[in-house]
């Protein structure tokens, strides 16, 4: 059993599972936080390019060394460099595995998915995609926004000659695998690949070519978010990924399936060990509410799905308490209208008491309620706000990267006013990162990064919980992070020590299959003919084929050409002579016996831990017996023979 990292960040993985010879692909993630090198995609002309400048901090020869085109690649704000050009992502590298042996891929949730079409789309793969309804669609709203931001104000100059140079900013040097990157799919790409995808319940056992079953369970981090159990009759394989055991919207994670598995793969947990999501959750609301009251506006770049519905929430009621119910909150995404539609409609895959509201009948989720009364109000671009846009407000959009979509058309209008706000709650991009391209920026600025996956404690109690006779966790997981280089209590903890991963790894995994299930045929169990070797149990030995179809073994009845049955042996007379067979272990005592009586009396017996050892001294000969085996040691080869043949008959036969 093998297993290979095709991603370097724990937080979007792609791995591939060998199996009982069947290849499985857990996850296929893409990791956009790459194009925060890039230059932001304007919405509206702005004044953001009059304050970024040809990249020239070179000298000399150095300068000599670098053409004009290579020059026009880059760009400078405030000591930062930036790539000018067509936005690149990094994806898994399909390129180690030969995806037409992939058989099948089980993706976890919809921030697992984003690389998928460069899979079905631009490889040899032909295998099964399976993922639940809420993955299947909220992934596609994830996939959908991405393209409309890129490809409503599209940027069509490449830009590649800085991957293979040398004389670059030190910044871009340190960029992990750029000739890897790929331009975005587009819509077909979206549409062809997900109708590839074949959506399953949790719970719901599925049959992968007769050899391995695989189960979806809720893991509790975000609506129709899974993870897998991967089984055979005799082994279990449980793939953790984002996972969360905190009480929000999405059906509780759910753990006793997960219990006593050979092997435990764990993943994509918190992205931010030193943020607990409660008290950024309560620093939000805080920050947004102390904005309004003096009359600034709040800017939360997100993602149209996940955490936003709980910030909807928690927002909301904190408003009221504080006397700001009638301030408007807007929400603007190309899919906003579908993501508040269709949480609403997923009652099955949310927590108890959100299924609850449904029964009464009301929606699960506030924010219904608040489109209803017109506090919440969505909308596809910035273009549809017209007359229904007044301030203060707070403005939920994307992107979190602030490269793309009608977030960066906000810090454009709003940088410039310290009385405004922009609230970083997304993990996944350094927020100081994000904001360069628009330095100077005036307006003030919170991090309030709400990571409801797996802390490193919970993490921990979750393996105690599970009881895996094996663990295995990124490298980085078994060290502190880089920000708080004292804090063992940031690590995965397990005695032995984990079995870590690594990009392009092929990992052992330390599972040997000993057992194999075998059906027999019904005219070959019908001839069989037991005999009891002591009370309560009979054995026969069976002669038969043994056939392979769809991974399932069948031991059927095996003639010769002439329609004889197997297992009767011929003289040279032609007479037919059934075939015997030996079992057991050898009498010690007994061989001894007849030794005797054939007038070896010269004997030693020495018994051992694992058997016994007979000596007869005067043939110089060692007979050692053990539970599986016996040796004959002597030069002299008749006496070998004539002991081989008194040793046959201290077996049983049948």
């Amino acid at each position: 059993m093998k297993l290979v990292c095709l991603s370097n960040n724990p937080s979007k993985p792609c791995f591939v599972l060998y199996f009982k010879s069947v290849a499985v692909m857990l996850d296929c993630s893409m990791d956009i936080a790459q194009i925060s090198h890039f230059l932001p995609l304007l919405t509206i002309p702005g004044t953001l390019l009059t304050r970024v400048t040809q990249w020239s901090n070179l000298g000399g020869d150095k300068r000599n060394k670098l053409s004009d085109k290579l020059m026009s690649e880059l760009k400078e704000c405030i000591g930062r460099v930036f790539i000018d050009g067509t936005f690149e992502f990094a994806i898994p590298e399909f390129g180690v595995v030969d995806m037409s042996q992939v058989d099948v891929v089980l993706v976890s949730n919809f921030t697992t998915m984003l690389a998928l079409p460069y899979l079905t789309q631009y490889t040899n793969f032909h295998g099964k995609v399976y993922a639940t309804e809420p993955t299947l669609q909220i992934g596609r709203m994830y996939m959908e926004e991405m393209v409309n931001y890129v490809e409503r104000n599209p940027r069509m100059k490449p830009a590649s000659l800085w991957k293979e140079e040398d004389v670059v900013p030190p910044s871009l040097r340190e960029v992990t695998e750029p000739l890897g990157w790929r331009k975005l799919y587009t819509k077909h790409d979206i549409d062809a690949c997900l109708s590839k995808v074949q959506t399953v319940g949790f719970n719901e056992k599925l049959d992968v070519f007769g050899a391995l079953q695989v189960q979806a369970v809720s893991s509790g981090c975000c609506i129709g978010s899974c993870n897998w159990i991967i089984q055979s009759t005799f082994e279990k394989i449980c793939y953790v990924s984002g996972t969360s055991t905190l009480t929000t919207h999405p059906k509780p994670v759910e753990q006793a399936p997960l219990k006593n598995s050979d092997v435990l793969i764990l993943t994509c947990l918190t992205q931010t060990p030193l943020a607990m999501p409660d008290p950024m959750i309560g620093e939000f609301c805080v920050n947004a509410a102390v904005t309004l009251k003096h009359g600034g506006n709040v800017l939360v770049p997100c993602y149209p799905s996940g955490v936003t519905y709980d910030l909807f929430e928690c927002l909301s009621g904190h408003l009221d308490q504080c006397g700001l119910s009638n301030t408007p909150m807007y929400f603007v995404s190309p899919v906003a209208d579908s993501s508040l539609a269709y949480s609403n409609i997923y009652a099955e895959w949310l927590s108890t008491a959100k299924q609850s509201k449904v029964y009464l009948p009301e929606c699960p989720f506030p924010h219904a309620e608040l489109v209803n009364s017109g506090r919440l109000r969505h909308f596809k671009d910035i273009n549809e706000l017209g007359s229904d846009y007044r301030m203060p407000c707070i403005i939920f959009t994307g992107h979190p990267s602030l490269r793309m979509g009608d977030a960066v058309h906000f810090v454009e209008t709003w940088g410039k006013n310290p009385a405004n706000t922009i609230i970083f709650t997304e993990p996944d991009f350094p927020y100081l990162e994000a904001l360069g391209p628009f330095q100077p920026l005036m307006m003030r600025v919170c991090y309030c990064p709400i990571d409801t996956s797996l802390s490193f404690a919970q993490a921990n109690k979750l393996i105690r919980d599970l009881r895996p006779l094996h663990l295995v966790v990124s490298e980085t997981y078994t060290s502190p992070p880089p920000l708080a280089p004292q804090r063992n209590d940031l690590t995965i903890e397990w005695e032995p020590s984990p079995l870590t991963y690594k990009k392009y790894e092929v990992l052992n995994l330390p599972v040997k299959r000993q057992w194999e299930t075998v059906h027999i045929d019904a005219e070959l169990a019908a001839g069989l003919e037991p005999v009891e070797v002591k009370p309560g149990a009979a054995i026969c030995m069976v002669t038969a084929s043994l056939e392979n179809r769809d991974n399932k073994f069948t031991l059927k009845p095996l003639t010769n050409n002439q329609g004889t049955q197997a297992g009767i042996m011929r003289r040279a007379d032609g007479t037919a002579v059934k075939k015997t067979y030996i079992f057991g272990s050898p009498n010690v005592q007994n061989f001894v016996d007849i030794l005797s009586q054939q007038g070896i009396s010269s004997v030693k017996v020495e018994e051992t831990e694992t058997g016994s050892i007979i000596h007869l001294p005067n043939d110089d000969t060692l007979i050692q017996v053990d539970a599986s085996s016996t040796h004959i040691i002597c030069d002299d080869e008749s006496i070998r023979v004539r002991l081989r043949d008194t040793l046959l008959k201290c077996l049983k036969q049948l």
